[in-house]
């Protein structure tokens, strides 16, 4: 299965391997440069089906850092564009922008907020209620820059899309903005965007009616979502396979699964395939399509998560940073066809 093709309505990825989307925190004023255009161009080379390009903000506020990079301006969607020209004119990748938003974590470097004085900036958020205690309390978005915020993403995937990105995925996962919406311990709103699954979730739904307004058939709409944030009376399970069900009557193709980021120092265990019992929950609980991610290592590994019907797509992260040619080397071994460049024909086994 790892290395069959799968549809999202009419866009087809020639395999189950996904560039999971890492910030690179490598961009000047938000602007891609030669590094993420050698860092993408080669995992598309290597062989892999859909390339994710990290978090992009839809605003300058809300990136993570000052490095992070943006599509708030036509000038860093057309550098985004080379990237996706040289993917799609040089392999059978195809290609995936994750729109993000920070929010009170956003005005950071090296995991500690950055101060006004030393190039920070003020933060938003669901409420006033700051990430670390120690930090600057995050300004409460009202309802009229809520409506704001959701029309940014709008903006910025129309850019995506006119640049020729294939698919948008909508950043709700890693205590950023939208999941600071969705949990109840971030989110202590007494208006129509709090309280309630429906009221916490609802500007998650706005931002995905408002993106859907600019997709076709042609680009499906995926959503990271984290399925728990490891903390009593938080983000659950049992409320992401809600917000899943919601979320595929609007029109969402596939949830991309992670967990936690919301509540700092919340105990998080880890080992191999961590999170792919929760992709695994989604699928089967909300009857749609799930990506699986969370230390997934080996192309066996992966298989057997398809074969389980555990999860559609194999998001891999620090594996693909340490080999940009997982995917082709590991159907050398499996005896599977893959892209492999025409350039380097002699040296296939």
């Amino acid at each position: 299965m790892l290395y069959s093709s799968i549809k999202f309505r009419n866009l087809e990825l020639p395999n189950r391997w996904v560039m999971s989307p890492m910030c690179m925190y490598s961009s000047e004023n938000g602007l891609a440069n030669d590094f993420h255009f050698v860092h993408y161009g080669s995992r598309a080379q290597g062989g892999t089906g859909l390339i994710m390009v990290e978090a992009t903000a839809v605003t300058p506020e809300g990136r993570i850092t000052p490095k992070c990079m943006g599509i708030w301006n036509d000038e860093q969607a057309a550098k985004l564009g080379e990237i996706v020209k040289f993917t799609k004119n040089n392999s059978e990748s195809k290609i995936a922008i994750q729109l993000a938003h920070a929010g009170r974590k956003a005005s950071t470097w090296e995991n500690k907020q950055l101060t006004l004085e030393n190039g920070g900036w003020e933060t938003v958020s669901a409420s006033d209620i700051p990430y670390e205690e120690a930090e600057r309390k995050p300004h409460s978005l009202s309802k009229e820059e809520i409506k704001e915020t959701v029309n940014l993403f709008k903006i910025a995937a129309q850019r995506a899309i006119d640049v020729g990105f294939d698919i948008i995925e909508i950043h709700a996962a890693h205590g950023y903005l939208v999941h600071q919406f969705l949990s109840p311990l971030s989110n202590t709103r007494t208006d129509e965007y709090g309280g309630s699954l429906e009221n916490r979730s609802r500007i998650l739904i706005e931002i995905v009616d408002a993106v859907n307004e600019v997709l076709d058939e042609n680009h499906p709409l995926f959503v990271r979502i984290s399925a728990t944030e490891y903390a009593e009376n938080g983000w659950d399970l049992e409320e992401s396979v809600e917000l899943s069900k919601i979320l595929k009557e609007r029109n969402v193709d596939l949830i991309d699964v992670s967990s936690g980021g919301n509540i700092h120092g919340a105990k998080i265990p880890v080992f191999p395939s961590y999170q792919v019992p929760m992709a695994e929950a989604v699928k089967k609980g909300a009857e749609i399509k799930t990506g699986a991610v969370g230390l997934i290592t080996s192309a066996e590994q992966a298989e057997g998560i398809l074969m389980q019907s555990k999860a559609d797509l194999i998001f891999v992260a620090r594996e693909i940073l340490r080999n940009p040619y997982l995917a082709v080397e590991s159907s050398f071994k499996a005896e599977r066809d893959c892209f492999f460049p025409h350039q380097y024909l002699r040296a296939k086994p």
